[in-house]
C-alpha cells in the first residue's frame, strides 16, 4: 500500500511558517535531490489555501530550465484537495468529508507514494488522525521566535522511528521518520 509522506521544511525552533505565513527562510540546495523525491510519488494532498496558492503555480519565464521542469513534474501528479468547499476543478479532486476513509481508498490506488503538501491545518488534521506514514522533516538553520508550529495541539504523543538522516551543504538537516504504529511494507 502507498504511504503518505509529509515532506516539510521546519525552522530550528519548530515553525513551518512565520507569523504572517512567511516561507522566505526555506533553502533549496541542489544536493537535496528533490527531483528524486518527486519520482517516488504519484499523488499530492493539498489543503484548499495551499492548492489555490501552489497547486497550479507557474514560475516566471526567466527561471532556470531545471525549475520549469520541477514544476512540470509537480503538476503531472494526481492532486487531491481537502476542503470544506466542494468545487469542480479539472486539475484536482476535492474531498470535503470522510477524510480517513478517502485517504485509505487513495492509498490503495497506483504504485507510488503520496506527498502530503499541506497547509498547516491539513497537516494538523493528518497528524491527529494518524494518517502520516513517513515524516521527512528538513530542519533549516534559522530560528523565527514565533509562527505556525508543526506539532500543534497534539492529543497524544507521537512516537517515531528514525530511519534516515541527510545533511546538506547549506546546513539543512533532514530527518526521516516512520510512525511507530505503522508497519513497513
Amino acid at each position: 500500500m502507498k504511504k503518505v509522506i509529509l515532506d516539510l521544511a521546519v525552522t530550528l525552533d519548530g515553525f513551518i511558517e512565520g507569523p504572517n505565513g512567511e516561507i522566505d527562510w526555506c533553502i533549496m540546495d541542489d544536493d537535496m535531490d528533490f527531483d528524486g523525491f518527486l519520482s517516488t510519488i504519484d499523488t499530492i494532498f493539498y489543503g484548499r489555501a495551499s492548492y489555490d496558492a501552489w497547486g497550479n503555480f507557474q514560475p516566471d519565464m526567466d527561471v532556470s530550465q531545471a525549475e520549469k521542469m520541477l514544476w512540470n513534474e509537480v503538476h503531472s501528479k494526481n492532486k487531491f484537495v481537502f476542503s470544506h468547499q466542494n468545487r469542480q476543478d479539472d486539475k484536482a479532486s476535492f474531498i470535503s468529508s470522510d477524510i480517513v476513509n478517502k485517504v485509505t481508498e487513495i492509498k490503495k490506488q497506483g504504485e507510488k507514494d503520496i506527498w502530503l503538501y499541506g497547509g498547516a491545518s491539513l497537516i494538523k488534521t493528518f497528524i491527529q488522525s494518524n494518517l502520516i506514514d513517513i515524516y521527512r522533516i528538513s530542519i533549516h538553520p534559522i530560528a523565527l521566535g514565533n509562527g505556525k508550529p508543526l506539532f500543534e495541539d497534539l492529543k497524544e504523543r507521537l512516537e517515531l522511528n528514525l530511519i534516515k538522516t541527510n545533511i546538506f551543504k547549506s546546513g539543512v538537516v533532514q530527518l526521516i521518520y516512520e510512525a511507530k504504529n505503522k508497519t513497513t511494507n
